[in-house]
């Protein structure tokens, strides 16, 4: 069978969004699921695989099918008794967000409960995307059954796309950060960091320094900074994108995730990086433009494709 879907690994919760007065909106979201929602956005045609853990609660079962209705599946995820989604609340300033989470014992944090059944998940993806996030909810050793069946999918042809995606809250310690993200870089084919993250967790003092660093280790690195040029780093040279700046963003959520999906479906259809980042930073500056971590398909289709 062809290689031809693509997968994202990780943990999808329950979003809450404030709206005007008491009333909170109620929806899906988490890192890796909103680059998934814009892969499968743009690349429709592409099987798009879900890969988690999820409760048996009515809340799981209504994230389940909220997949299924937008084209998305879960391969071979375990459904487990008991267990349940984890919980995010956005509270907006303006257009930047905070965020306020519960999620400690949410079922994602035994996606790598099951090898076999996680291997399963990985077959056949033309693509599979993970982030620093994705390893931060895992305990040691299930970090290593993940990053043995990643290794196991790139062995078999798969690209590797990952995001390191630092949130210093989920990890015991900067050093356990450092280490987890290392390891997940060296099977890594496609590289997705974030300068500020970068230069919280190593210490980089400049884009070009994540860039080179790197690019040491990984074959394809793109540097997003926000409304700052994306930095590519591809066969020892540096070439910076800029972004496309949106005067008054609505909110922010969401808007690295969907340029990592934008960026990783323009690679999958043959454009070459600067193309791609180009695509990316235009759906970025759309998603910022609406609610919520999850753009329309049409709002993202149209900013790729202008």
């Amino acid at each position: 069978m062809a290689a031809d879907g693509v997968a994202s690994i990780g943990e999808c919760m329950l979003e809450l969004s404030g709206q005007a007065g008491p009333n909170w909106r109620m929806g899906f979201a988490g890192d890796t699921f909103n680059t998934l929602w814009a892969l499968h956005a743009l690349s429709g045609e592409r099987p798009a695989t879900y890969v988690s853990a999820f409760g048996d609660d009515p809340f799981s079962q209504n994230q389940i099918s909220f997949f299924a209705e937008n084209g998305i599946g879960i391969g071979a995820s375990p459904i487990i008794p008991g267990a349940r989604p984890g919980l995010y609340a956005i509270t907006l300033t303006g257009a930047e967000r905070a965020f306020t989470y519960w999620r400690s014992d949410a079922a994602a944090r035994r996606l790598a409960s099951d090898p076999l059944a996680l291997a399963k998940s990985l077959e056949n993806q033309a693509l599979v995307y993970f982030s620093g996030i994705t390893l931060a909810i895992l305990d040691t050793a299930a970090r290593k059954t993940l990053l043995a069946a990643i290794a196991k999918a790139r062995a078999a042809g798969s690209r590797i796309a990952f995001d390191p995606n630092y949130r210093p809250r989920l990890w015991q310690s900067r050093d356990e950060a450092q280490a987890a993200i290392l390891d997940a870089l060296a099977v890594t084919d496609i590289a997705l960091p974030t300068f500020p993250d970068e230069q919280m967790l190593f210490g980089d003092t400049a884009p070009q320094m994540t860039a080179g660093r790197m690019g040491k280790l990984v074959g394809e690195v793109v540097v997003k900074n926000g409304e700052e040029p994306a930095l590519i780093a591809t066969g020892g040279t540096l070439q910076p994108v800029p972004a496309q700046h949106v005067a008054t963003p609505v909110d922010t959520t969401g808007a690295g995730d969907s340029f990592n999906g934008g960026y990783l479906t323009a690679r999958l259809a043959g454009h070459a990086p600067a193309e791609a980042v180009q695509r990316a930073h235009r759906v970025a500056a759309a998603v910022v433009q609406v609610r919520g971590a999850l753009a329309p398909f049409e709002t993202l289709k149209t900013a790729f494709n202008s």
